[in-house]
């Protein structure tokens, strides 16, 4: 089994993931042997904090191991000789790549797990942590609303499709330009309540969580300063987060702009939990891991 997109995981499969997440961030030295002797590729396109620590950490703290390869991954062959050099030598891929056309290619001629660990469409793990963070604030997910503001990117894709299948209310708010992928929309919309909307506080209007993320990610600097100018009004401040429920959260995906799509006050506020989001990456790709490799 790949996941190569969120909808990957069936929804029995999203359900066993998430349990296990909870139960492994419960206790951890329970796991501590699960992958002993198991080894796993980590394939690199972009820079990572979050994404390849956790990975790697994750392997090692599951007793297993990682090797990582930094750089483009079809530089000097095809990514069909690429993955199958690989599946010879480790028991997963991880890769985290500008093109999910990559993360297809991988998957077709990989016989080892392929994991998307970010593309231009999807950011999965990313989202599995965000629902277990929600969850552990909220307890069960259904009839929630969650607002996303900013860019209608990777990480709005996949929570459209993983918090929508927790039964969550899915509302982003985004330029008009810089919607998600209408075909995205559509498939989220097959089996969740999801709303677009260029106005940022219809999103974030009785939202229990509020959600955002740079507007211009890696690959796309040289729209920074354009992107700045359209996005301005979607900054997530004071006023625009006291729209929300009381009691919602801020999440966002790291690293921020500090003053740019969010205020510092927002992101340093007692109801930020950016940190338990980044720290739950550990844990949710640990349960990740055991649930493909094993």
């Amino acid at each position: 089994m790949h996941l190569t997109s969120d909808l990957d995981l069936t929804p029995e499969a999203l359900r066993a993931v998430l349990d296990l997440a909870h139960e492994v961030k419960r206790t951890p030295a329970r796991f501590s042997k699960t992958l002993a002797g198991q080894y796993v590729t980590l394939l690199f396109e972009k820079p990572s904090l979050r994404t390849r620590l956790t990975f790697e950490l994750a392997t090692k703290q599951l007793g297993g191991d990682a090797v990582a390869s930094i750089g483009p991954i079809a530089e000097r062959e095809p990514v069909k000789d690429v993955a199958r050099n690989l599946d010879r030598w480790t028991q997963g891929i991880v890769a985290r790549v500008f093109s999910q056309t990559t993360i297809e290619e991988l998957a077709k001629w990989s016989k080892v797990p392929v994991i998307n660990a970010l593309s231009d469409l999807y950011h999965p793990c990313q989202a599995l942590a965000d629902v277990q963070t929600m969850e552990e604030r909220f307890g069960a997910l259904d009839g929630l609303k969650l607002a996303f503001v900013g860019d209608g990117n990777n990480v709005a894709h996949s929570l459209m499709l993983t918090a929508g299948r927790l039964g969550m209310h899915v509302a982003v708010a985004a330029p008009e330009n810089y919607q998600p992928n209408p075909e995205i929309i559509a498939e989220a919309s097959k089996f969740a309540e999801i709303t677009i909307t260029t106005d940022p506080r219809e999103a974030v209007e009785g939202a229990s969580v509020v959600y955002t993320d740079v507007w211009a990610s890696m690959g796309q600097e040289s729209e920074a300063a354009e992107r700045t100018r359209i996005f301005a009004p979607y900054q997530v401040n004071e006023g625009l987060f006291a729209k929300a429920r009381p009691n919602a959260i801020f999440l966002h995906c790291l690293p921020a702009k500090r003053g740019l799509e969010v205020t510092d006050a927002v992101m340093e506020s007692p109801r930020s939990a950016i940190f338990d989001e980044a720290e739950n990456r550990l844990h949710a790709q640990k349960a990740l891991l055991m649930m493909l490799l094993k």
